[in-house]
């Protein structure tokens, strides 16, 4: 099952995308302004999906949207979480934010950073001359808790969904830590829809980033240092996860930062972001 949210005219509205990616079945959701959330709150309730509202549209036909437009507070976001970005980190100026071998780096984007697949990422210039990308396969919780346990953790996953997780580097050094730097608003772009747990191997998938055409990232997940169970467990210690919360599971090597010298992204730069078993996410910098 794939969910998207998407306008078609001057509505907005929550379907089912097709399995190869070509159309779209509106359903009838109370609530299409929230995206996908109000679906995924009324599946955990055990309620089933809604009647569909509407006729299959070709997805060429409307203008795709973050399928969680607003997340609940935000993004769980886990940093320096693949073996190669580590390795590539290791001669930056992030080269002390060492997680120790049992915990995850753990920080959140602002909710209102969050843009659609396809929007334009706004550069702040006056703030930050170091603008970066970051590739990301998304969790989307599906049933909420506390104190979830690894072993039970996959059991509360929703679905996948893919986010680039923009950064403004010299932000991050300059405040000592990370929020800031990376929720500078459309910071977030996500999509281009959710991909249901059981069409996806999360833990097993390839993430490619591209920059103008040229490929930058190329990894698998399966890379990964702290994996997508071991994730909801931190992230669930003592805070309560919701339907619809959002964690990103970090980026592969080929940063911009990772390049010597960096490879920052400018005005007019286009970022790919392709998943497999996902799709794909591509946004132009202004």
């Amino acid at each position: 099952m794939r969910i998207a949210s998407y306008r078609w005219g001057d509505r907005q509205h929550v379907g089912l995308v097709s399995a190869d990616g070509r159309e779209l079945t509106p359903l009838a959701v109370p609530d299409a302004s929230r995206g996908a959330l109000t679906l995924i709150e009324s599946l955990a309730r055990g309620e089933g999906l809604p009647a569909t509202s509407g006729a299959r549209l070709p997805v060429q036909a409307v203008t795709l949207q973050a399928p969680l437009p607003r997340p609940l507070r935000g993004v769980f976001c886990a940093g320096r979480n693949y073996r190669s970005h580590a390795a590539e980190l290791a001669t930056t100026v992030f080269r002390d934010a060492v997680a120790k071998e049992e915990w995850p780096i753990v920080f959140t984007k602002y909710a209102e950073c969050v843009i659609g697949p396809h929007d334009t990422v706004r550069i702040p210039k006056s703030i930050t001359e170091q603008i970066d990308y970051e590739s990301e396969l998304a969790v989307v919780i599906g049933r909420g808790g506390r104190d979830i346990t690894r072993s039970r953790a996959m059991d509360h996953v929703f679905g996948y969904t893919i986010v680039n997780d923009v950064s403004a580097r010299d932000v991050q050094v300059r405040h000592q830590q990370w929020d800031l730097g990376k929720s500078f608003d459309t910071f977030c772009p996500m999509g281009p829809w959710i991909v249901s747990a059981d069409e996806l191997d999360g833990a097993n998938t390839r993430v490619r980033g591209w920059v103008n055409g040229e490929l930058r990232q190329d990894a698998r997940t399966s890379d990964l240092i702290f994996d997508i169970a071991t994730l909801i467990e931190t992230c669930s210690r003592g805070i309560t996860l919701y339907p619809g919360d959002v964690i990103a599971t970090g980026t592969p090597a080929g940063v911009g930062m990772g390049f010597n010298p960096p490879k920052w992204l400018k005005s007019g730069d286009v970022m790919r972001i392709e998943i497999d078993g996902i799709g794909a996410i591509e946004n132009r910098f202004e």
